[in-house]
């Protein structure tokens, strides 16, 4: 996902102070995630859990991310899509839904554990941080096909 992020950044950077502000947010998110996930450079010598705080404080920045998504970044890109063409406002369209799924899943991990009274949900931790990358893999990779529509045609 770091890779995937590198590319974008060397892609999209500077061309709109919008984007580049999402994609550092989607960098702190991703080293967040590594961090409560263990995965290198951050993995623990120890194999502890992470600590409810720490996953309280990657779920804050699960859900600022998902919403900036979803309330500035994806209605500006499809109303730049729906001036230039109505073939590049549909693919806007068909791409945003895609996206909706990954953020339920999302949302729902933060439920589970912002909520959580009792540490024994940490034992389900490493299965639903493995679920939570995989869909947040697949967000990124449909926000990155939304802002090629914009970047491809229009710049």
């Amino acid at each position: 996902m770091l890779k995937q992020l590198e590319r974008a950044e060397q892609k999209w950077r500077g061309s709109n102070t919008l984007i580049d502000q999402w994609l550092h947010n989607r960098r702190k998110l991703l080293v967040q995630y590594c961090q409560i996930a263990g995965l290198p450079p951050y993995e623990a010598l120890d194999k502890s859990l992470p600590s409810f705080q720490s996953i309280k404080d990657f779920c804050d920045l699960l859900v600022d991310y998902v919403s900036e998504g979803h309330f500035e970044v994806y209605n500006r890109v499809v109303n730049d899509c729906a001036k230039h063409s109505e073939s590049s406002q549909a693919l806007a369209q068909n791409i945003v839904p895609k996206i909706s799924e990954t953020t339920d899943l999302a949302l729902d991990f933060n439920d589970k554990y912002t909520s959580a009274e009792d540490d024994q949900v940490l034992y389900q931790l490493d299965q639903d941080l493995s679920s939570l990358g995989d869909t947040m893999e697949t967000r990124f990779q449909l926000e990155d096909q939304l802002l090629e529509v914009l970047h491809s045609k229009y710049s």
